[in-house]
């Protein structure tokens, strides 16, 4: 039994926000059924790269899930919706705003008919202001957030991010926290609630740091030139002999004397919180200093003591680690077609109940027989249904 069990949430999400935030719901144990377009279904099923052609993303975001394909432009369609959503603890979709009303199935019209759904919109800019049409993606959300403006070197330009920012540390975690406060204010009230969620309101939120030293000094802050974006020699990246990298963040002063001294430069000790002249000669003597030993070598000797020294790992190296080896987040999973694929692990250790690898990522509608059946529907009308285009027509739905 896992943490969410017995919490049923309908999906109508795409791509990476919302699927990740349903992710985290149906690794922990709730029933994540995958509302899908008939014959298409999640755009990320056919991205590339793909493991016996099935896009690798979807192997990894989409497990634990069901899917149902369900066109949701007809008549029959919504009433099929509308009968999942009577029993359902959660919605999430992430059409622009008006979307999902013009269908018929806004939370207005949902909550007339199951009063304690919990229903969740997430979308780039929220259902208010004027670019609450506007498309985007998280390179614009990071943009408008504030946050580009600070990632990269001093006097240099703005550079993105390797990872979505925005979309998952504003949209899919947002999304995630909103639902799980909302199921907890059901459980005490039996009111159900709408939440509107913003990517670009979730990188706001981000920004406490920078906000905060912007609100005292009226200052905007520059990159590169802030306590922990390069400003300081203590908190930064230093290329190695062998073309690798390591991170240092020894901010406190405890952990830049021991690392001083492990360096045997204790005449560096009190350079700590030196001026820009300083710092910028000290940068420069330890990006020379680093230079002369690999990557491995300063790990032997720094990584183990009280310095804040650590590497900078690239994707391979990282599921390499003992630390996240013996933190399981390295996983693999048997896929029918897939084969033995491996998984991202678990990042929430509960005691009592933890995440666990239940299902496969699953075929586009490889569930909408199981559930047509579950509602009442009857072997002849679910056979009429697929054949006018209601439901997707695939093998996987003629079984018995």
């Amino acid at each position: 039994m896992g943490a969410l069990s017995g919490i049923k949430v309908l999906d109508l999400t795409r791509l990476l926000p919302g699927p990740y935030c349903t992710l985290m719901l149906a690794d922990y144990g709730a029933e994540v059924i995958k509302i899908e377009e008939p014959g298409r279904g999640d755009y990320i099923r056919s991205r590339k790269p793909a493991i016996g052609g099935i896009g690798a993303r979807h192997l990894t975001v989409n497990r634990n899930k069901k899917s149902v394909e369900l066109n949701l432009k007809t008549e029959a369609g919504i009433e099929i919706f509308n009968m999942m959503a009577r029993d359902a603890d959660v919605i999430i979709e992430g059409f622009r705003p008006g979307v999902m009303e013009h269908l018929g199935i806004g939370y207005e019209q949902i909550s007339k008919i199951n009063p304690e759904i919990v229903y969740c919109s997430l979308t780039g800019y929220g259902q208010t202001g004027p670019y609450r049409l506007l498309p985007g993606h998280d390179i614009n959300y990071a943009g408008y957030s504030g946050i580009l403006s600070l990632n990269g070197e001093a006097d240099g330009k703005p550079v993105i991010p390797g990872v979505q920012i925005a979309d998952i540390g504003g949209g899919s975690l947002m999304a995630l926290s909103g639902i799980l406060m909302a199921l907890l204010h059901k459980e005490k009230t039996g009111e159900g609630q709408y939440i509107d969620v913003s990517m670009t309101d979730g990188a706001v939120t981000w920004l406490y740091a920078a906000a905060s030293d912007y609100f005292a000094s009226g200052d905007v802050p520059k990159r590169g030139k802030n306590r922990l974006d390069g400003q300081f020699a203590y908190y930064q990246l230093y290329e190695t002999k062998d073309g690798k990298f390591l991170s240092i963040g020894a901010s406190e002063k405890k952990f830049w004397d021991r690392f001083c001294e492990l360096i045997e430069r204790p005449d560096w000790k009190e350079l700590h919180d030196g001026d820009t002249e300083v710092q910028t000669k000290m940068k420069q003597d330890l990006t020379a200093l680093f230079k002369e030993r690999t990557k491995q070598e300063w790990l032997e000797l720094l990584s183990y003591e009280e310095t804040c020294v650590g590497p900078v790992n690239t994707i391979d190296e990282l599921f390499r680690d003992p630390q996240l080896q013996a933190r399981e987040m390295l996983c693999e999973q048997n896929h029918p077609v897939a084969g033995r694929i491996k998984q991202i692990g678990f990042p929430i250790k509960f005691s009592k109940t933890p995440g666990k690898m239940l299902a496969h990522a699953p075929d586009l509608g490889e569930h909408t027989k199981e559930c047509l059946i579950g509602l009442g529907y009857k072997e002849e009308e679910y056979e009429k249904l697929a054949d006018e285009g209601v439901i997707g027509k695939h093998p996987s739905n003629q079984s018995s």
